[in-house]
């Protein structure tokens, strides 16, 4: 028997199961609930590096849902097991959410809710996917599963922007998890069908042109750091790169200078690169190393030029034939769901480039306008995708524990 029929009869059986129907009850039953908590929780601004309350929230959830070992590690990430059968020395599965939102401190976050839709900076991501991990651990616990090898709860920091993927960092390199996770499951934003298993990898720069500044007028002729930087950023934007593998570059914030009659002392500017190949990302990089130092000599003796990187995502790709996207798609054809691959740069390119099986995929429901003031997010369709989500990760932990 092929091990595709294996994973589609192992899914048939455990979906049969009565606790697991119990568990599929209480999501059925409290789709309310879930909302209240994704209104709740995006009400607390979670800005880069500044997750704090929101991660000290998510730790009283976790205690009222009677999880264990709730508690959170040096990085910020806010965590908690549900034990398995198998004791101490089995291996994890961990299901994470990110906390964080791109919007800095100060953004107003409070939610609306108009008719069928929550309206908010960061309800989608990463609201509904740590909705729907509050979601998960309710449902289990409701149902008394015992999953065979422990199911570790993460609300991680630092996925977006400059967080650089920090709180998966740690978990992976750092924790004392670190070599026990068998699988991961990310859980991000809305949708029900896509599940990303090739991860997009990115490198971030933050490139500075210092000079000695002055004024406008007696000054004049040092060298200006932001037109220097423009030029600079202009011969960024010629750089040939290719439609496959797919590449792109793009320069997200600049700032300098501090009035209009100043020549200023510094400009800098924020680079992404982004790339489906880790070569591709180190030869685009080479050749932005080499048009700064084409800038650097035609600068004046006391100006200089910093190229430095401040943000990396490993690029990576989950195995066709791997076990754990065999047991998502044998449950998308059993709860009749097709199943849409995706890439995408999400807290899922850590584990994968580690060799550690891992997928990222959504939370149910719709949003749009991510990333700016206008974020939506309709919770219709919520309750297939956590279905989906939770036989998934009882088949995966079942998967482990035969494996340890």
């Amino acid at each position: 028997m092929s091990s595709v029929a294996v994973a589609q009869g192992r899914i048939a059986q455990l979906a049969q199961a009565t606790p697991v129907h119990r568990a599929f009850h209480w999501l059925h039953l409290h789709q309310l609930q879930l909302k209240r908590w994704q209104m709740e929780m995006t009400a607390i601004p979670a800005p880069p590096f500044g997750e704090d309350a929101r991660a000290r929230w998510f730790l009283e959830r976790f205690r009222d849902l009677g999880l264990a070992h709730v508690h959170r590690d040096e990085a910020g990430n806010a965590l908690a097991e549900l034990p398995g059968t198998k004791g101490d020395s089995a291996p994890y599965v961990l299901v994470s959410a990110h906390l964080d939102t791109v919007f800095p401190a100060g953004t107003e976050c409070t939610p609306v809710e108009a008719e069928d839709r929550l309206l908010a900076p960061g309800i989608c991501d990463n609201a509904a996917g740590l909705t729907g991990l509050l979601g998960l651990a309710a449902a289990l616990q409701f149902a008394r599963i015992e999953p065979p090898v422990t199911i570790l709860f993460a609300a991680n920091v630092g996925e977006e922007g400059e967080g650089d993927l920090r709180g998966m960092r740690y978990l992976f390199e750092r924790s004392p998890y670190r070599r026990r996770i068998a699988a991961a499951i990310a859980l991000e934003g809305g949708g029900t069908n896509a599940v990303v298993t090739r991860a997009l990898g990115s490198r971030r720069y933050r490139i500075t042109i210092i000079g000695p500044g002055g004024h406008a007028w007696a000054d004049a002729g040092v060298t200006n750091p932001i037109i220097t930087l423009s030029r600079l950023l202009a011969a960024f934007d010629e750089i040939p790169l290719p439609a496959e593998p797919r590449t792109t570059l793009n320069i997200g914030v600049v700032s300098g200078g501090t009035s209009i009659n100043s020549i200023p002392e510094s400009a800098s500017a924020l680079v992404d690169l982004r790339s489906t190949s880790p070569a591709q990302l180190m030869s685009t990089e080479a050749r932005m190393r080499s048009l700064c130092a084409e800038t650097a000599v035609q600068l004046d003796e006391d100006a200089q030029i910093k190229l430095d990187l401040i943000g990396y995502r490993p690029a990576a790709a989950l195995p066709d034939d791997a076990p754990l996207l065999e047991t998502i798609r044998a449950v998308d054809r059993h709860l009749g769901i097709r199943t849409e691959p995706r890439i995408g740069s999400t807290d899922a390119n850590l584990p994968l480039s580690l060799g550690v099986p891992a997928v990222a995929v959504g939370s149910g429901g719709s949003g749009g306008g991510i990333h700016t003031l206008q974020e939506w997010y309709e919770p219709h369709g919520r309750e297939m995708a956590l279905r989906r989500i939770l036989l998934a990760l009882l088949d995966t932990a079942s998967v482990a524990g035969a494996a340890s």
